[in-house]
């Protein structure tokens, strides 16, 4: 039995995103920032219409694209962002005169950076008490960062099929199938990390 819960003082969250996006050679892309009725790791499942008020007052325009969740480095805007049946639907630009929008985009190429996250404040919730999980009913969303640890390992940023069918060095090839190597590696480590500081 789920109860209403609504939060006085709402603190700002940062949520990953379970789905791919896809890039172009000019730093557009679109993805999905956030699925509904899917389970997070940290317990959280975003319920349909969740977003819905607060883009209606703030649009696409207001919401940030940061790196990292990082407040001082912006690299871009988010030009739609929309719910649709699967979930928080988002297209976004770089913006390729900063420099770490420019990194970015090499890392996505690379295979090395592949996640969506977002930043919210929750507004209303509710709690299961025989999942455990809790509800978003209503969030505030402030911003969507792309990031290198989401929380689901399914988070994926893909890259656009007109570059992927583009002719490639094996050299290329290569390197892009080692950093992908590394940053499995690198989250491994990181989750291992996580489990051994929440045991201690």
């Amino acid at each position: 039995m789920a109860r209403d819960i609504r939060i006085a003082k709402p603190r700002l969250e940062t949520k990953r995103a379970p789905l791919p996006a896809a890039i172009g050679a000019d730093g557009a892309f679109d993805g999905y920032a956030s699925l509904f009725g899917v389970r997070d790791a940290c317990g959280d499942i975003v319920e349909r219409g969740a977003f819905a008020a607060s883009l209606r007052r703030r649009g696409a325009a207001s919401v940030k694209m940061l790196w990292q969740h990082r407040a001082e480095e912006p690299i871009g805007v988010w030009t739609e962002i929309a719910e649709d049946a699967r979930g928080l639907k988002v297209r976004g630009r770089l913006d390729l005169s900063v420099v770490r929008a420019r990194e970015a985009l090499s890392l996505i190429r690379a295979g090395a950076l592949d996640g969506l996250s977002i930043g919210f404040r929750t507004l209303r919730a509710a709690s299961d008490a025989e999942s455990g999980a809790r509800r978003l009913l209503e969030i505030d969303l402030i911003e969507i960062s792309i990031v290198t640890f989401p929380a689901l390992p399914q988070a994926r940023i893909a890259v656009n099929p007109a570059l992927a069918t583009a002719p490639r060095h094996a050299a290329a090839q290569l390197a892009q199938k080692l950093a992908r190597i590394r940053m499995q590696l690198a989250t491994r480590r990181f989750e291992a990390t996580l489990q051994r500081l929440a045991t201690e």
